[in-house]
């Protein structure tokens, strides 16, 4: 497979993607934002540009450099604070989840999980009272100490801390929790307290680090035509706790973005006037187009991303190219753009149509 791909060079500049989200102006050049890339992925990149000749496997800091590489390499100006797994904040123990053995995409990585809806560990006062809740104190932070003294010169790291609504709703399962919200609405508020304070900790605690730019999590709270709670249930038990952790990286000046998969239109003028997000991730042609957000949205908050990922998966390189340039002539002007998939860099991407999406944003001239 020949290596024609980002040969234009591209060095990180965290300052103007800040500016660029923060709509201060049409930016320079294209900057790019996903939620994560799959590890096959980004395994992928480092075979192909043969990165890892660049590092030294026995350094005890080998996997924090190999992903800073990877994201320094590829044009990104900030990469995950996590840097490896397993993840740096304490999960929530949940139902076990359901395996589709017969959705094997990519060999690497076996079978695909999926989120038991019936029944999750909390049903019951005693089981409240009974969970072990996740203790922020015993955070692993290494990495982001690492990160403090040794990141790239003009790179940040952004963490997740959103999830109020997905690890509610896995705390009960969705059946449950629809059953619950109207049988035992005060068991349904002490969870998702008990969850939103957890975040709000996670999130003051990463924004007490220089390294760290910005919040950017996920919270999938739609599905194809709408919300897959009432409106009313998210402004009260989830969008609160969005709006503390915005104060907090406003205060520590700190950006915020939530990757919400599926139509969560009824949201978006709380979570812009409310809330006050800097950006909203993840689009679908189907939903909405990545350029119809922008026309409706991006005089008042960032979009991310939008490349859809069916598009992404099956289009050829010219078809890539043109969607590329018709969504930057239309992103791009003023800021408030980046460019990036629809929702994730999973692994059943071509790694080439990845990289040309990225390759022609490097080209891109308005």
């Amino acid at each position: 497979m020949p290596n024609n791909l980002l040969t234009k060079p591209v060095e990180p500049d965290f300052e103007a993607l800040r500016n660029n989200i923060l709509r201060k102006g049409t930016p320079t050049r294209v900057h790019y934002m996903e939620l994560y890339q799959d590890n096959e992925i980004k395994d992928a990149v480092v075979a192909r540009y043969d990165l890892e000749n660049k590092l030294d496997k026995n350094d005890k800091y080998y996997r924090y450099q190999r992903e800073v590489l990877i994201q320094k390499f590829l044009g990104y100006d900030i990469v995950c604070g996590a840097l490896e797994p397993p993840v740096i904040y304490p999960n929530f123990i949940t139902a076990p989840k359901s395996q589709d053995t017969t959705a094997i995409i990519n060999q690497n990585r076996g079978e695909r999980i999926w989120a038991n809806e019936h029944q999750g560990p909390i049903q019951t006062w005693e089981d409240f009272e009974k969970y072990q809740w996740p203790d922020v104190n015993k955070l692993d932070l290494s990495s982001l100490d690492w990160a403090n003294k040794n990141l790239e010169p003009n790179m940040k790291v952004y963490l997740p801390t959103h999830s109020i609504y997905e690890l509610g709703s896995a705390l009960f399962g969705y059946e449950q929790l629809c059953y619950k919200m109207y049988d035992e609405p005060e068991l349904v508020d002490a969870v998702f307290a008990k969850v939103g304070e957890n975040r709000l900790k996670l999130a003051e605690v990463y924004c007490d680090y220089d390294c760290v730019g910005m919040l950017f999590g996920g919270d999938d709270m739609g599905f194809k035509t709408g919300l897959l709670m009432p409106k009313q249930f998210l402004l009260e038990k989830v969008l609160p706790w969005y709006k503390k952790m915005a104060e907090v990286a406003h205060n520590k000046n700190k950006l915020i973005i939530l990757h919400s998969c599926g139509n969560i239109e009824p949201l978006m003028d709380s979570l812009i006037n409310e809330v006050k997000l800097d950006g909203r991730h993840s689009f679908e042609d189907v939903i909405t187009p990545v350029t119809e957000a922008k026309r409706l949205y991006g005089n008042r908050i960032a979009i991310i991303g939008g490349i859809d990922m069916n598009f992404i998966c099956t289009a050829t390189e010219s078809e890539i190219r043109k969607r590329v340039r018709q969504t930057l002539d239309i992103c791009q002007p003023g800021g408030g753009y980046c460019l990036g998939t629809g929702n994730t860099v999973a692994n059943y991407i071509p790694l080439e149509n990845y990289l040309i999406m990225l390759d022609e944003g490097r080209k891109y001239t308005s």
